[in-house]
């Protein structure tokens, strides 16, 4: 006989208050990062960004990276968990290019609701920051 606990499943009739739904397509995570990617890197040449905008955004998306994959790592074992304000934070920082690649190699933070809400939302205003900061540095529009 095992000491070990079945815990329930995500999605039963008992835990009515589960905030999950079906997963958005891999693609949009995708294109999202490529068409970032392609867009900094046109940024940074253009209007010759200082060097430690892409090295913050490169440390901030590793150092996410390894958040979701200890995170998902705890929740399989059942262990401490990384609170999701911490995760939504390391996004908000400039960590979110690797939070996407996490959530898609490790299939962790893509179905529950609200998680996905306020990680897009995330998004968009590190994406806006940063596009006003080229602005307001630069002293031209980026569109």
């Amino acid at each position: 006989m095992s000491n070990a606990r079945p815990r329930p499943s995500l999605a039963t009739p008992d835990r009515p208050g589960r905030d999950l739904s079906k997963p958005l397509p891999p693609a949009l995570s995708w294109i999202t990062l490529v068409v970032f990617a392609a867009a900094f890197a046109v940024t940074c040449f253009v209007f010759g960004l200082a060097w430690w905008v892409p090295a913050l955004y490169g440390a901030a998306s590793l150092v996410t990276f390894a958040a979701y994959g200890i995170d998902k790592s705890a929740a399989r074992r059942g262990a401490g968990r990384i609170p999701e304000q911490t995760l939504l934070l390391l996004g908000l920082i400039g960590g979110w290019p690797g939070a996407l690649v996490a959530q898609q190699l490790f299939r962790h933070k893509t179905c529950k609701r609200s998680f996905r809400r306020a990680f897009w939302g995330t998004v968009g205003v590190n994406v806006l920051v940063l596009a006003a900061g080229v602005y307001v540095v630069a002293g031209a529009p980026l569109f």
